[in-house]
């Protein structure tokens, strides 16, 4: 599951049953901000995301 994804995530599911992965992404964007590392960007396999910048405004708020 991407960063974004798991962000997009805990929106929909906070309070209940986020998983590891969720609130691990949130100790991220909590201690470092919305950027991620350019390695998680474009790279094959389920953790690839699309930008090095995470969306924080709403996932219904996000560009297409």
């Amino acid at each position: 599951m991407t960063f974004q994804a798991y962000l997009d995530n805990i929106e929909v599911k906070t309070g209940h049953g986020l998983g590891h992965g969720h609130a691990m992404a949130l100790v991220h964007v909590i201690t470092k901000g919305a950027k991620i590392d350019p390695k998680h960007v474009g790279t094959s396999g389920s953790h690839r995301d699309d930008s090095d910048t995470l969306w924080l405004d709403g996932k219904a708020n996000r560009p297409q």
